[in-house]
C-alpha cells in the first residue's frame, strides 16, 4: 500500500469503507441486551455488568450497549437518531424475519413499501426505532430515477402494506418483483409511529 500525499488538496473528505457499529445508552441493559440478540439473531462477542458487544455477521460488533442508569427517558419529541435500519437480500428472508420476530412476541409497529425499499419498522424496549428492510430495485441508478417521478415525488412516505398479505401471495406464487413494486396511493404525511 502507497502512503498518500496527506498534505494534498482534496475536493472531499476521504469516505469510509463501511458503517461499523452502533453505541446505544440504556437504563434497560439485560433487557435491551437480550432484545438485540432475538431481534437480530445476534450472539454476545463479550458482556460484562456495564458493556455489551453484539454481532450477527463478520463485524467483531454491530450494536454495543452502555449501561447508564439515573439517565432520563427517552424523549421522543427531541431532536436526534431517527432510526437503524437492517438490510436483507430478499423479500422472502425480510418476511422470514418477521415470522421468527412474531413467534418471540416482537411486531413491527409500521410496515411500509417505501418505494426504494419494502421496510418494517420495530421499536427496541427503549423506544429506539429500528427498520428492516429490503431494496425493490435493482441497482441504485433505478433507485434514482424512481426517486425523480412524480409519484415518489407526491409521496416519499410510501404505502403501508401487510406482511401477512405478502407473505400469502408468495406462498400462491406471486413474484417477488411484483410484490416490491410500491402501490401509488397519492400525497401522505408522515405517520404517527410513536
Amino acid at each position: 500500500m502507497s502512503i498518500p500525499d496527506f498534505d494534498a488538496p482534496a475536493s472531499k473528505v476521504q469516505s469510509p469503507s463501511a458503517l461499523a457499529h452502533v453505541v446505544l445508552r440504556t437504563p434497560n441493559f439485560k433487557e435491551m441486551e437480550q432484545f438485540y440478540i432475538e431481534f437480530l439473531g445476534a450472539r454476545i462477542a463479550y458482556s460484562n455488568q456495564m458493556l455489551s458487544f453484539l454481532t450477527y455477521d463478520e463485524e467483531h460488533h454491530r450494536i454495543a450497549l452502555i449501561s447508564l442508569p439515573g439517565k432520563g427517558p427517552k424523549v421522543s419529541s427531541s431532536y436526534g437518531l431517527e432510526h437503524l435500519a437492517f438490510s436483507f437480500p430478499t423479500l422472502p428472508e425480510l418476511l422470514l424475519s418477521y415470522r421468527q420476530r412474531k413467534a418471540r412476541g416482537i411486531l413491527p409497529s409500521w410496515c411500509v413499501n417505501h418505494g426504494p425499499t419494502t421496510s418494517m419498522y420495530y421499536k427496541d424496549p427503549d423506544g429506539n426505532m429500528l427498520e428492516t428492510q429490503v431494496d425493490n430495485f435493482e441497482t441504485n441508478e433505478e433507485v434514482g430515477e424512481f426517486m425523480m417521478t412524480e409519484e415518489f415525488a407526491m409521496n416519499p412516505i410510501g404505502t403501508d402494506f401487510d406482511p401477512e398479505d405478502l407473505i400469502a401471495r408468495l406462498g400462491g406464487g406471486e413474484d417477488e418483483r411484483v410484490l416490491k413494486k410500491r402501490v401509488e396511493i397519492g400525497p401522505r404525511g408522515l405517520p404517527d409511529v410513536e
